[in-house]
C-alpha cells in the first residue's frame, strides 16, 4: 500500500513532464510557422546592374547548333521586357507567363519585345511553356538573370500562407504543371531600357508565385527611349 502511494507522485511528475515536452514542441512548431510567414528568413535580393546583365551569354534554343550571344543585344535598340523563369513546368510560372503575354499588344505598339530566359532545357519543357509565353525564349546556363545573389526557397515555401494562396489562385484559374527540373532558385521580371538607359524595373520573386504587377511593367515600358537607327 505504501509503495503504491509513493509511486503516484512519480507518475504525476512523469505525466506533467510529458505534457510540458508536448506543449513545448507545439510552441516551437507554431513559432517556426509564424516566423516562416514573415520576411525574416527570406534571402535578400541584390540588384542586378546593366553592366552585370548585358555581358550574360545566352543561347538560342531550337537550333541544331545552339548559338550564343550577349544579352545586351536583346535591348540594344528598343529595350525589352524579360522574364527569368523559375521553372517552365511550374503552374505558377505558367500563370505569370500568360499574364505577361497579355501585355504583348501594348508592348508591340510601343515597339518593345517580350523575352524569357530559362536556366535549363529538359525534354519538351520549353516548348510546352511556349503555349503560355508569347515571346522568344533563351537559355541562361550560368543563371546570371537569377543573380547576382541567387536566392532559393526550399521546404519553407510549403508552410508560407502566401504560397498556398498563390497555389489556390493559379489552380482556380485553370493552370497545371509538373515537377520536372530545378525549381528552387527564384526568378523575376526585368524591364530594361534601350542602349545604356538601364534597368527600369526589377521584380524579384519573394516566394513561389509572387507575380510582377502588370501595371508596373507597362509604366516602366513606357519610359523606354528607343535608340535612333544607325545612319550611314
Amino acid at each position: 500500500m505504501g509503495s503504491e502511494m509513493s509511486s503516484l507522485p512519480d507518475l504525476e511528475l512523469f505525466t506533467m513532464g510529458m505534457w510540458s515536452i508536448g506543449l513545448g514542441a507545439i510552441g516551437v512548431a507554431v513559432t517556426g510557422i509564424l516566423l516562416a510567414n514573415t520576411d525574416l528568413f527570406l534571402s535578400k535580393p541584390e540588384a542586378a546592374s546593366l553592366e552585370y546583365l548585358e555581358t550574360t551569354e545566352l543561347k538560342y534554343l531550337g537550333e541544331a547548333q545552339e548559338r550564343t550571344f550577349k544579352a545586351g543585344e536583346l535591348w540594344k535598340k528598343n529595350g525589352a521586357v524579360i522574364m527569368a523563369v523559375r521553372r517552365p513546368g511550374c503552374f505558377l510560372c505558367r500563370e505569370e507567363a500568360s499574364e505577361l503575354s497579355s501585355l504583348k499588344p501594348q508592348l508591340d505598339q510601343l515597339g518593345i519585345p517580350l523575352y524569357a530566359v530559362v536556366k535549363e532545357k529538359i525534354g519538351t519543357e520549353v516548348e510546352d511553356f511556349q503555349h503560355y509565353f508569347k515571346g522568344e525564349i533563351f537559355l541562361d546556363e550560368k543563371k546570371k538573370f537569377y543573380g547576382p545573389h541567387k536566392r532559393k526557397m526550399l521546404s519553407m515555401g510549403l508552410i508560407r500562407l502566401g504560397v498556398w494562396q498563390n497555389f489556390l489562385r493559379a489552380w482556380k484559374n485553370g493552370y497545371s504543371g509538373n515537377l520536372e527540373g530545378e525549381g528552387f532558385i527564384l526568378g523575376g521580371v526585368y524591364v530594361i531600357g534601350a542602349g545604356k538607359q538601364g534597368v527600369l524595373l526589377e521584380h524579384r520573386e519573394r516566394e513561389f508565385g509572387d507575380k510582377v504587377s502588370l501595371q508596373s511593367v507597362l509604366e516602366a515600358a513606357e519610359k523606354i527611349k528607343p535608340q535612333a537607327a544607325d545612319t550611314d
